[in-house]
Parts: C-alpha cells; sequence; structure tokens
C-alpha cells in the first residue's frame, strides 16, 4: 500500500502503468477533451473544491483531469469496493490528485475513503450511488452549507436523492446526470450491456452461444444486457415486475417470465434492478448444476448470497472473480464478481466512447452547480433537453456524421398549430 497525507493507493509504483491507459481513453473521449481545451484558460472551476466518489477507472480519470485543467481543486474516492483500477489510481495520485482508493477495500475502509474526501470541505460533489451525499448529510450536515450543488451519475442514487428531498433532508441541490437522454439512453444501454458481457466472459471464459441467459429487469441497463446476450447467439429470457418493460421484452423477442420459474431453465444469470432479494435461496434450490450468477446493478443485494451459504458444504475461488459454491446436494453455483457490478469487478467498466458523454455531461452539470447552486432549491434537478442534443451533436460530429436540418419554412411549420389536412 502507498500512502501519503493525500493520497492512499494500492502501489504507486503501477503509476507508468496507469498513466497508459489513461491516454488510451483520452484519444477515445473526444466531448470531454473538446471541454478541457474549451476551458483550460478561462478556469471556470478556480476556488472550488470537488470532492468525488465514483468508480476509479481510466474513463474517470480523463474527468479528474479535465476538473483540474479547468480549475478544480479535487478528492475522490471510489464508490464500489471492487472497482477501482489500481494503476489508474496510482496515476491520479502521482499526478497530485488527492485520491484513496484501491482495489478490494472492506466497508469501514470504503466509508474511510469517503470521509477522507470531506477533509477538504468540498464545494462540489459528484456522485454515484449516493454514497458521498449520504455522508454528507448523516455525519456531516455542517459541511453542506459551503456545497453549492452535487451530481449523481447512476440510477440507484437518483432513486435515493428524490427519496430525500421527498423527505424534505436534502440539504443542497443536486443533478440527476443519469437523467439525461445522452447518458441513460447510451452509457446504461450500449455500456452496460457491452461491459456486463465482458465481465462474464474474463470471469469465466464460457460459450454465451446456446445458453439460456436469465436477465433480472428489462429497464435500460437490463435492454442492453439483453441485447448483446441474444447478439452473442444466447436465449435470452427476461424477468419483470412492471407490465409494461415485461411486454416491450415480449415484443422485442424475449421470452419473459417469473424468476421463480426462470431459475429451473437458466445457464446464466444476471441481475439489473437496483432492488434487494433478486435472486435468494429458493432459486438456488432450483437452479442447474453449473449455473453462473452475476449482478451488474449497482449494490451488491441483488443476489442474496447469505442464502446461498446456508445451502453449501464448500466454497472455492476457482478463477479470477468467479466462486464456486458447492452445495450440500453436490450441485455447484459459480457466483462472478462477489455478487458485485460484474462489468468493473470483473472487467474495466464500460467503453471510453460512451463514457465520453456521460461524463461530459457531469463537466456541464458541475459548471452550472458552480455558477447558480447557491440560488437553486434543495431539489433534484434534469440537465435541460438542449444540452443533450448538443451534446449528441458534438459527438456526431467527431464520428465525422452529419444529420439533417430543418429549413426555415420547416421550422415555422413545426410550431404552425393552424395547419391541418
Amino acid at each position: 500500500m502507498s500512502v501519503t497525507s493525500n493520497f492512499k493507493v494500492a502501489d504507486l509504483k503501477l503509476a507508468d502503468k496507469g498513466r497508459l491507459r489513461i491516454e488510451w481513453a483520452e484519444s477515445r473521449m473526444p466531448v470531454l477533451m473538446a471541454l478541457r481545451e474549451k476551458y483550460k484558460d478561462s478556469k471556470p472551476f478556480k476556488g472550488h473544491r470537488i470532492a468525488g466518489c465514483i468508480h476509479v477507472t481510466k474513463e474517470t480519470a480523463v474527468l479528474v483531469r479535465t476538473l483540474r485543467a479547468a480549475g478544480a481543486e479535487v478528492s475522490w474516492s471510489g464508490c464500489n469496493p471492487l472497482s477501482t483500477q489500481d494503476d489508474v489510481a496510482a496515476a491520479l495520485a502521482a499526478e497530485g490528485t488527492s485520491i484513496y482508493a484501491w482495489h478490494g477495500l472492506s466497508k469501514e475502509e470504503f466509508y474511510w475513503a469517503i470521509e477522507k474526501t470531506l477533509e477538504f470541505k468540498p464545494t462540489l460533489t459528484l456522485d454515484d450511488g449516493a454514497d458521498l451525499i449520504f455522508t454528507v448529510h448523516s455525519k456531516f450536515p455542517q459541511l453542506a452549507r459551503d456545497v453549492y450543488g452535487g451530481t449523481e451519475e447512476t440510477t440507484t442514487g437518483v432513486h435515493r436523492l428524490r427519496a430525500m428531498a421527498a423527505d424534505k433532508k436534502l440539504l443542497y441541490p443536486v443533478i440527476a446526470i443519469n437523467d439525461s437522454e445522452t447518458k441513460w439512453d447510451f452509457d446504461n444501454v450500449y455500456g452496460t450491456g457491452q461491459s456486463s458481457l465482458d465481465g462474464i466472459l474474463r470471469a469465466s471464459s464460457v460459450l454465451i452461444a446456446g445458453k439460456t441467459f436469465v436477465v433480472a429487469g428489462y429497464g435500460h441497463c437490463g435492454r442492453g444486457v439483453a441485447l448483446r446476450a441474444k447478439g452473442m447467439g444466447a436465449n435470452v429470457v427476461v424477468t419483470e415486475i412492471r407490465p409494461t418493460a415485461a411486454l416491450k421484452a415480449t415484443l422485442e423477442g424475449y421470452r419473459v417470465m417469473p424468476m421463480d420459474e426462470a431459475a429451473k431453465i437458466g445457464d446464466i444469470f444476471i441481475t439489473a434492478t437496483g432492488m434487494k432479494d433478486i435472486i435468494v435461496g429458493r432459486h438456488f434450490d432450483s437452479m442447474k448444476d453449473g449455473a453462473l450468477v452475476c449482478n451488474t446493478g449497482h449494490y451488491d443485494c441483488e443476489i442474496n448470497l447469505v442464502d446461498l451459504e446456508a445451502r453449501m458444504k464448500g466454497k472455492r475461488e476457482i478463477r479470477d472473480s468467479n466462486e464456486e459454491y458447492v452445495l450440500k446436494d453436490g450441485r455447484r453455483i459459480y457466483v462472478l464478481g462477489q455478487g458485485r457490478l460484474i462489468n468493473l469487478a470483473a472487467a474495466e467498466g464500460h467503453p471510453s466512447e460512451v463514457m465520453d458523454m456521460s461524463f461530459a455531461n457531469q463537466f456541464l452539470g458541475l459548471l452550472k452547480l458552480a455558477k447558480d447552486g447557491k440560488t437553486l432549491d434543495k431539489k433534484v434537478y434534469e440537465l435541460s433537453p438542449e444540452q443533450d442534443q448538443e451534446i449528441a451533436f458534438t459527438k456526431l460530429a467527431t464520428m465525422g456524421i452529419g444529420i439533417d436540418k430543418l429549413t426555415a419554412e420547416q421550422a415555422k411549420y413545426a410550431t404552425d398549430y393552424s395547419a391541418g389536412t
């Protein structure tokens, strides 16, 4: 472990490797790099201290570098015990970023790291899952007086914050980055889909084609996973509680059934719901010998591992991020990534190209809060649709793709309510 008063990372000697990975991500994130270039001279974050709690990946490092280039002081921690890429954390520490993150934190170390990021009394916060914001509210409410606002990256965190706002407990305004179209229709669908399959393959090396692949939850993330599994030849089954989502999955060609039925036929299971106890004891009781189980939701409560452990007679790590549970009746269940985010516990997270848009939204959201945060009500906000279109337009331009534009006559027609048959 490499430790100073300003950082704690696994091994500072990994910094050179981490820098190369960050530079690779920068070459794939043109929108965020354009924002860095735009704001590096004016430094709109000068005087602001940003506390971040989000997965420490090469893409996150590009965001951190961009915030610092725009004048911010930054202190960082990871938002999941298994998601930190140690070489990236080392590179950030070597560059002078205050960071407290390493792969494999205990629960106590996880919250210690968050509290360390708060020691410099932030004026802005950035979250993925709302653990940092909740720590401010529950342990250090006095810090909220100096906070202009915060941003939230993921669905689970937005749900928590909306509940806090509804209960009149939110102490400063928060922008729901997750609810931007250029985040949840891209990062959640295409990012989660590709990276989750990547994690499953790295942890298991199984053939996807021909397998019965059970996806719990058909929101944006579940839809992305189902799409990629289907593309690799799997027979996809979806479980849901929402009739509209179940109907969408059915009309898009998937079999839909309750988990009690799916548990009997599945070869690979992945949860993507944000809800606890999606796979519990009775489901393990009916699973095939050799079934693979994993999660791509933010927290590790979707798979009830306590129930599984109560049924086992032994456990071993059979390969990286893959634990074999031998049940009392001799069947084997394989849990990937300890039931945590499979795409980060066993792989590298979302591809840089899709995080480019998500983190451009983060940058612009923080910019809005730095300017207007003290005038906003203490509630959850969304970024403007115009910003979504601007980011998407910029992304298309970097891909060499042009689109049509309304003529003056068409623009007039679009708002002409008198035009009829």
